[in-house]
């Protein structure tokens, strides 16, 4: 006696479009992995010595006075200086103003302090199954924002404009607290007294500058920072700027450096800030000058 097994026809239409999925998620990402090992390539590509390749604690002794428990808090004397950096995330973003609803992310961020750069990689959840893949990065003094459906199918562009170029380096600029040494006066950054608890730093690439507000508590630790003002979105072409803000916490020393794993940044609209971004670094590693 034999038996045969015979799906109905919905079932095997299910099973189809799973497997079908599948293969699309797999290529999307390979597809999407692909173009992030090459754009990586190039982030790291021509790098040159960093001088100096140590900090050394004279070279604070003009700063503000908050400036200096800053670095007094979070580095020691003769502490290497950071050349390049490899992270990972999670965390929850927040897509648009039409919703409520958080989605969660996982990325993978590469930073490079001599030629600076960064290239954010996160993959955000929409619905289960179904990831939107991010790439935030600034390389030779050009911005790029790109996000896929899958890795497959484009949902935003927009690449070296003066607005991006200038929003790029301004994250680049606010996430030094993972790489403090980047903040030094001999690193390009011209700090200015503001009050006993915050103070302002500017730093020039090529000819983009950025400015950046930091706050710090009694020990010296960056508690917060703020932008006056960030390319918040374009309307018919136009450009619309907004105060861009952020909050730092739950400091750790790595490496030496004492760093915040946790963070969050929003909009600071009229009526109070927007958060859109709430993350937590999971993993962090640094190759120093030598």
């Amino acid at each position: 006696m034999s038996y045969s097994l015979k799906l109905p026809p919905i079932v095997i239409i299910i099973i189809l479009i799973v497997a079908l999925l599948a293969i699309i998620t797999m290529y999307g990402r390979d597809r999407w992995q692909s173009g992030t090992d090459k754009l990586r390539v190039n982030l790291t590509n021509g790098q040159q010595a960093i001088e100096p390749k140590n900090y050394d604690s004279k070279e604070i002794i003009d700063l503000p006075e908050p400036v200096q428990r800053f670095f007094k808090a979070v580095l020691q004397d003769g502490q290497a200086i950071v050349t390049k950096v490899e992270l990972s995330q999670h965390g929850q973003f927040h897509m648009n103003e039409t919703e409520t609803k958080w989605h969660r992310f996982t990325a993978t961020q590469l930073v490079t302090t001599q030629k600076l750069g960064f290239d954010w990689d996160a993959k955000i959840q929409m619905i289960p199954f179904i990831n939107v893949f991010v790439h935030d990065t600034y390389l030779l003094g050009e911005g790029d924002l790109q996000a896929s459906i899958l890795g497959l199918f484009t949902v935003a562009k927009m690449h070296n404009t003066t607005e991006l170029n200038q929003g790029e380096l301004l994250r680049f600029f606010a996430e030094a607290v993972w790489y403090p040494t980047s903040l030094l006066p001999s690193q390009g950054v011209i700090w200015e007294a503001i009050n006993q608890h915050s103070s302002r730093a500017t730093l020039t690439d090529r000819e983009i500058t950025a400015s950046v507000v930091f706050q710090f508590d009694a020990e010296g630790l960056i508690t917060s920072m703020r932008a006056e003002a960030r390319c918040y979105r374009v309307v018919g072409g136009k450009s619309m700027f907004m105060p861009w803000v952020g909050n730092f916490r739950e400091y750790s020393v790595c490496d030496g450096m004492r760093i915040p794993l946790e963070g969050e940044v929003g909009w600071e609209h009229p009526e109070g800030v927007q958060l859109y971004f709430k993350g937590k670094v999971t993993k962090i590693n640094y190759e120093f000058a030598s």
